[in-house]
C-alpha cells in the first residue's frame, strides 16, 4: 500500500527544477482591463454614475492611461514578474497596522484523528513539529512534487521556500521580509525552533548529532523540559506582545531593544531566523469555533506575531496553524496542515518508530535585557493587545446536505455555487450587493500569487434579486443561476490568466504615484471605490481547497461592516469560516454563517424541483 510519502514525493524531479522555465508574468492589455473594469462597476452605480465613469475611463485610455502603460511595459522589461515587488509591499510590507491583523489562521481540525483529550498536550505537540519539520526537510531536499496546472504548465513553489525560516523585520513605514531558508544545494539552513511557554522562550535544536530529526518521543522529552522550566520560572517578561504593537511603534521599539545589549539581538535573530515557532498554550478549547477564535490572537505572551509559520496546541490537545500573509497564500498552510493530517491517520495516531532517546542538548532558555522604559512599553502593549483581542469574532461551520459530487452531478461548479450562496447570503441580510473578492492564482507565472477577481457580476445581481422574488418563475430563476454561474467561471479563468483589472490597476496607480503625477481620475472617482477599487472590498470570500482543512483571516481593515467568508469543499460537505469585525453594525458571523447556509437549502431546492441542465 502506497505511503503518504509515496504519493507526495517525486523519485524523478525535484521540487524547483521547473522555477526559472515558469511563464514571465505578461503586462495585460489595457483595452481588456478597462473593459474588466466597467463590468463590474455598472452593479453598484446609477445609470448616470455609469456614464460619468465611462467618460473617465475613455478619457483614461487614450490619455494618461496610454503614458502609463507604456512605462509599465518599460519597466517590466527583462522582469520575470514585475508585479511581485509591487504588490508585497502596497498590500502587506507597507500596511501600518498591526500583524495581528493581516495573520492567516487555520485550526487543526484534527478530530477525526485527535479528539479533545486532557493531557495530551505534549505528546501531540511533539507529533505535530515533527511533522512539520520533516515537511520543511522535504523541502530542504528538493523532494516535493512539482506541480501542473490542467494544461501541463508548471506551476511556482517558490512559497515553499518561504513559508519557513523566514521573518517580517519592522520598519518606518515599510517593512521587509527576512528569509533564511536554504536548500541543502544551496548550503546551511538555520534548524532549530522556537517554543514559547507560559511567555517563556525557548530554542530548541530539531536535529542529533546524526543530522536525523529528532523523533516524536525525543521532542516530547524536550516539550516536557521547557514546560517544566516555565512553570518554575514564574511570570514571564513580556516581550512577545511588542510584536503586536502597530509597525512603526515596534519598529521603533525593536530598534532600541536590539540596541539596548549586543544578547538582544542575538535573540531577536534566533527567533527570526528560527524553522517556525511553537506555542504551547494554557487553557482549554471547547467546539471548533472557539478553536478559531482564540487561534487567531490567543492571550499574546505566546505569539511572535512576524514569524512565517507558527503552530500551537490547547491542554486538551486541540491545535492550530498561523501565518504571515506577506509570505504566500493560505495554501501553504493547508499543505503543510493536509500531510500532518494524512500521517496521522496512516499511522494511526500512534507513532511507530523508535522511542529510544539519544543524548540531545538542553532546550535554551532566552531572556531578554529590558530597561524600565521597554518594561512600561511592554505594559502598554498588553493594554492594546487586549484591546485587539475583542475587535473580531469568527464562526466555523460545516454544512452537510451537500457538496462536491452534487454540484458535479448538476453540472454546477462547486466553487461558483459557494460563491453565489454568498451573494444571495448577504442580498437576503441587506438587500444590496457589495464589492466582493475572490482570489484566482497565478502560479503558472515565476513568483506568481493572485488576481483579484470581482465576484459580482450583472448576472449574479439578476439571479439574487429573482430568488425571492414570487413572480419569476422557478424555470426562470434555474436559468438565472446558470448564467450567474457560466458567467463566475469565464471570469475566474480570465483573472488566473491575469485577465482580470485589479492588479494591472494598481500597477498604473503605483507609477503614477512613484512619478510624482498628478492622480488620474479614474482613481478619485467615486465609482473605483464604491466598486471595491483600492482595497475597498467589503466581503472578500475565496476556496481553500479540496482538502481536510480549512483557514481564514479577519476580514479587510477598511471597513468596519467587512466580512470574510472563506470555504473548503468536500465530496458531500461545505465548510465556511466566516470573520467580522464586532464594530459591524448589520451582521454578526454566526448570522452570516446562517445566512450562507440558507442560501445553499435555497439553491439545492431549486435545482431540484427545476431540473438540471445538459449544458450551460
Amino acid at each position: 500500500m502506497a505511503t503518504v510519502e509515496d504519493l507526495m514525493l517525486s523519485k524523478d524531479k525535484t521540487s524547483f527544477q521547473f522555477e526559472n522555465d515558469l511563464l514571465t508574468l505578461p503586462v495585460p492589455d489595457l483595452s481588456n482591463t478597462l473593459k474588466k473594469y466597467l463590468q463590474s462597476v455598472r452593479v453598484f452605480v446609477t445609470p448616470e454614475e455609469y456614464k460619468a465613469t465611462e467618460a473617465i475611463v475613455e478619457e483614461f485610455a487614450k490619455g494618461e492611461g496610454q503614458y502609463l502603460q507604456q512605462r509599465l511595459r518599460e519597466y517590466a522589461e527583462g522582469k520575470k514578474n514585475w508585479l511581485e515587488k509591487w504588490w508585497e509591499e502596497k498590500n502587506y510590507l507597507e500596511v501600518p497596522y498591526s500583524a495581528t491583523l493581516m495573520h492567516m489562521c487555520g485550526p487543526g481540525q484534527l478530530r477525526d484523528v485527535w479528539p479533545a483529550r486532557d493531557g495530551t498536550q505534549i505528546p501531540r505537540a511533539a507529533a505535530l513539529l515533527h511533522y512539520t519539520v520533516k515537511f520543511w526537510e522535504y523541502t530542504r531536499k528538493e523532494l516535493h512534487t512539482p506541480a501542473f496546472d490542467g494544461q501541463g504548465r508548471p506551476l511556482s513553489m517558490y512559497q515553499y521556500r518561504r513559508i519557513f525560516n523566514t521573518f517580517r523585520m519592522p520598519g518606518i513605514d515599510k517593512d521587509r521580509l527576512v528569509e533564511s531558508f536554504r536548500t541543502e544545494r544551496e548550503g546551511d539552513c538555520p534548524s532549530h525552533v522556537v517554543v514559547m511557554c507560559k511567555g517563556h522562550i525557548f530554542r530548541l535544536e530539531m536535529f542529533g548529532e546524526d543530522g536525523k530529526i529528532l523523533t516524536p518521543p525525543e521532542i516530547e522529552v524536550q516539550l516536557e523540559k521547557i514546560k517544566d522550566k516555565s512553570i518554575s520560572l514564574g511570570p514571564a517578561q513580556g516581550v512577545p506582545f511588542l510584536t503586536s504593537m502597530e509597525r512603526n511603534a515596534w519598529a521603533k521599539t525593536r530598534s532600541r531593544l536590539s540596541s539596548l545589549h549586543p544578547q538582544n539581538e542575538e535573540i531577536l535573530q534566533i527567533i527570526g531566523e528560527s524553522i517556525m515557532g511553537v506555542w504551547l498554550e494554557d487553557g482549554f478549547i471547547g467546539d471548533e469555533t472557539h478553536l478559531v477564535n482564540m487561534s487567531f490572537l490567543g492571550s499574546g505572551e505566546n505569539r511572535w506575531f512576524e514569524k512565517s509559520y507558527s503552530t500551537a496546541i490547547y491542554e486538551n490537545g486541540l491545535p492550530f496553524a498561523n501565518a504571515d500573509h506577506a509570505v504566500g497564500e493560505g495554501l501553504m498552510m493547508v499543505y503543510i496542515g493536509s500531510y500532518i493530517h494524512k500521517k496521522l491517520k496512516e499511522s494511526g495516531a500512534e507513532w511507530k518508530g523508535s522511542r529510544h532517546i539519544r543524548s540531545l542538548p538542553e532546550p535554551k532558555h532566552l531572556q531578554f535585557v529590558l530597561d524600565e522604559q521597554l518594561m512600561q512599553t511592554i505594559d502598554k502593549a498588553k493594554e492594546d493587545f487586549a484591546a485587539l483581542r475583542e475587535l473580531a469574532t469568527a464562526e466555523l461551520r460545516e454544512y452537510h446536505k451537500y457538496g462536491k459530487n452534487y454540484c458535479k452531478q448538476k453540472r454546477l461548479h462547486p466553487d461558483a455555487v459557494c460563491q453565489m450562496a454568498i451573494q444571495l447570503a448577504y442580498f437576503r441580510v441587506h438587500k444590496r450587493i457589495v464589492p466582493t473578492y475572490e482570489t484566482a492564482p497565478l502560479r503558472q507565472f515565476y513568483h506568481g500569487r493572485t488576481e483579484g477577481m470581482r465576484t459580482c457580476t450583472e448576472e449574479a445581481l439578476a439571479w439574487v434579486k429573482a430568488m425571492d422574488d414570487p413572480t419569476v418563475a422557478g424555470s426562470q430563476k434555474l436559468k438565472l443561476l446558470v448564467r450567474a454561474v457560466t458567467k463566475h467561471g469565464k471570469d475566474f479563468a480570465d483573472a488566473s490568466e491575469l485577465k482580470g483589472c485589479d492588479r494591472h490597476l494598481l500597477a498604473l496607480h503605483v507609477i503614477s504615484q512613484e512619478e510624482g503625477r498628478p492622480t488620474p481620475a479614474l482613481y478619485t472617482d467615486p465609482s473605483f471605490a464604491k466598486s471595491g477599487g483600492g482595497g475597498n472590498y467589503i466581503v472578500v470570500a475565496s476556496c481553500l481547497g479540496f482538502t481536510s482543512i480549512i483557514g481564514g483571516v479577519l476580514p479587510g481593515c477598511k471597513h468596519k461592516n467587512s466580512i470574510g467568508c472563506f470555504y473548503r469543499i468536500n465530496d458531500n460537505r461545505l465548510t465556511f469560516f466566516v470573520t467580522t469585525w464586532n464594530a459591524n453594525e448589520h451582521v454578526t458571523s454566526p448570522r452570516f454563517a446562517d445566512a450562507v447556509c440558507n442560501a445553499l437549502d435555497s439553491i439545492k431546492e431549486l435545482v431540484d424541483q427545476n431540473g438540471v441542465f445538459s449544458k450551460h
